[in-house]
């Protein structure tokens, strides 16, 4: 191989590898927005805009982070950027105008609030819109969750829903035909329990066998649960009681505690209290952390702020417990703070009727700045809440989807469990083939452009020739797909005219190879030795790439064989030795498997057609004179 092929399949690489890294950042970057863990995705965004890879989509991607993040100076920056794209969705102009309030310039907000209303925009609820706080009014800016229902609720109290692995646990009070001394006197339902179904379960049927295995469960109150992430021990509420029945404080109320369990054989049995409880004020709602290094859980303990607050714990290595550790007045208000969750990017959410919020008991989620501080909250806006209490929120792995739990009506029970999932961005996904034997084409550059021939994004097909990138919608597009081995093919793609429902749209991308042997098969060239014709060992390795490529990737092709010699020697003795040299290599590409009719012609042409000024008229080292001994190979045909 030259040393000039050999740069160019380095810079290749190169490119490619570049390609599909900026790709998997965008990726990644979206899956951190999803969980909100949005000052490391600000950060991929900025590095996706550095190296113009889906500027217009990562500078709204940005300022949303920005205005989350509660800093409207540099948020304001970035969605007066969107405002002047093309086509830009226009809940940006919404947004431009709140983070123009975050900054004060009201007099300009006020201008892109008209033009939001002018466009077809509307402001459904004026609580969000009288919000101080304008990182709410962004985020409720347009709709960010979208509810469905669960086949396991009961006319009875269900909430708590949490998922592990293959199963859903969830708390419920469903437990119909016990007797009158295990019904809760406050509402009449029966106690609480925790029950175990399988993950997506359809099967509306859920009764006491679906009840957790060994000895959580008990005659009062139990629930809901968080589990270790080896799923070895669970952390639950269950109500203070003794053999006497509930335990009381000298007020007569009885408290929450939490306890935890280990699964031996199937059951959760081996239970135990944890140190920090107390018969004299209530912990519950226990979730642990990521890293499963801090236990949160909610407490009317004395010295928080106010009715129940969100607290943590250290869970030593040793299984031992740090002090309660009180989350402070940006979490916790003078009311009350409950069931706090924790996703895997460790952001903290939770229900509260202390801050501003729809109804009762709303959804909040925590921002955290650089230093993994808490700064401020965020209200989840509607569906997730609503007027009434709406609370024990959980998010899957993926960051688009989980449970929470409400008593709002319409509901089939005093507490029902809904499931929520987060429209994914419309992406545009495809295969990049050949059109002649349909295989894939694995590392192809595929370049998306939009309307105005701006190229907005490369990226650059995996092992199966699949691509795909994040679009806007009721927008045109084009798209190139481009290989070294093939001719470069265009296709027009628009999201125009699509169901909203709809998160992908096909491009599909055919390149025709090109006619050139030598690239398709890496071909490097086949050399003689001076005055002779056989095939030598470093020949008859390419020769075998043009042997796999007629058979299994081309079987149809047609080639023709030229060969030549240097000027040295007669004419005559040249012409001759040109066309065994020919003769040889058909010889070769036949004994090895190709069907002799699919080389059309072997030929021979002398010293006639030399590669550089070695006619004998100058003096050439033997460096020069090897070039023009060679064979070269013409495509007839594809097909």
């Amino acid at each position: 191989m030259d040393s000039k092929k050999f740069v160019l399949i380095n810079i290749i690489l190169l490119i490619n590898f570049t390609v599909f890294a900026q790709y998997g950042k965008q990726k990644n970057a979206d899956n951190l927005f999803n969980k909100f863990s949005f000052v490391n995705a600000s950060e991929v965004y900025k590095t996706l805009i550095e190296n113009n890879f889906n500027t217009d989509y990562s500078i709204r991607q940005l300022a949303d982070s920005y205005a989350f993040m509660r800093n409207p100076d540099s948020a304001a920056v970035y969605y007066k950027k969107a405002v002047e794209q093309n086509h830009v969705p226009i809940e940006y102009y919404y947004k431009y105008a709140q983070s123009l309030r975050g900054i004060k310039d009201y007099k300009e907000s006020r201008i892109w609030l008209k033009k939001f209303k002018d466009f077809g925009g509307t402001i459904d609820d004026p609580k969000i819109l009288k919000d101080a706080d304008f990182i709410t009014s962004i985020f409720n800016a347009k709709q960010q969750y979208f509810l469905k229902e669960v086949s396991f609720n009961s006319k009875y109290s269900d909430f708590g829903a949490y998922d592990y692995h293959n199963s859903t646990f969830f708390t419920s009070s469903r437990d119909e035909g016990v007797s009158t001394k295990h019904i809760y006197g406050w509402n009449g339902e029966p106690f609480l329990d925790i029950y175990e179904i399988q993950k997506d379960s359809n099967d509306s049927i859920v009764n006491h066998k679906s009840k957790l295995k060994g000895e959580v469960n008990s005659v009062y109150h139990d629930g809901p649960v968080t589990i270790t992430n080896d799923g070895k021990t669970m952390y639950f509420s269950r109500n203070n009681y003794n053999k006497n029945g509930l335990a009381k404080d000298k007020a007569g109320i009885s408290h929450l505690k939490i306890y935890k369990a280990t699964l031996k054989n199937g059951l959760w049995i081996d239970l135990e209290e944890l140190p920090f409880n107390s018969d004299e004020f209530s912990t519950g709602h226990p979730s642990l952390n990521h890293d499963n290094t801090k236990l949160y859980f909610a407490s009317d303990m004395p010295g928080g702020l106010g009715g129940t607050d969100i607290y943590y714990v250290d869970v030593n290595a040793d299984g031992s417990f740090g002090s309660p550790q009180n989350l402070g007045n940006i979490v916790n208000t003078s009311k009350n703070e409950v069931f706090p969750f924790l996703n895997n990017e460790d952001t903290l959410f939770f229900s509260s009727n202390g801050h501003q919020g729809l109804g009762l008991l709303d959804i909040f989620a925590t921002i955290t700045n650089k230093d993994q501080t808490i700064v401020s909250v965020l209200n989840l806006g509607v569906p997730v809440n609503s007027s009434k209490d709406d609370f024990s929120f959980f998010m899957s792995e993926d960051g688009i989807s989980g449970y929470f739990a409400s008593n709002r009506d319409g509901g089939v029970g005093s507490d029902d469990i809904y499931a929520y999932h987060r429209i994914l961005p419309l992406k545009a996904e495809g295969i990049v083939n050949n059109a002649i034997n349909n295989k894939p084409i694995p590392n192809a550059i595929v370049i998306l452009f939009d309307a105005n021939n701006n190229e907005i994004a490369q990226l650059e097909t995996d092992e199966n020739g699949y691509f795909e990138i994040n679009i806007d919608r009721d927008t045109d597009y084009k798209m190139l797909a481009k290989q070294v081995k093939f001719e470069d093919a265009t296709i027009l793609l628009t999201s125009k005219n699509i169901s909203k429902s709809a998160t992908s749209i096909s491009a599909n991308l055919s390149l025709n190879p090109v006619q050139n042997i030598v690239v398709l098969a890496e071909l490097n060239t086949i050399y003689f030795n001076y005055e002779q014709f056989n095939i030598r060992q470093d020949a008859s390795v390419e020769l075998d790439k043009i042997v796999r490529m007629m058979l299994y990737d081309y079987p149809n092709m047609v080639i023709r064989i030229e060969s030549h010699t240097d000027s040295r020697g007669r004419i005559k003795f040249n012409d001759w030795l040109s066309q065994e040299r020919a003769k040889a290599t058909f010889n070769y590409l036949v004994s090895k498997g190709v069907n002799a009719s699919r080389i059309t012609k072997y030929e021979g042409f002398g010293e006639r057609q030399l590669v550089n000024g070695c006619d004998g008229s100058i003096h050439c080292d033997e460096k020069n004179h090897q070039l023009n001994r060679r064979t070269e190979f013409i495509v007839i045909k594809m097909k």
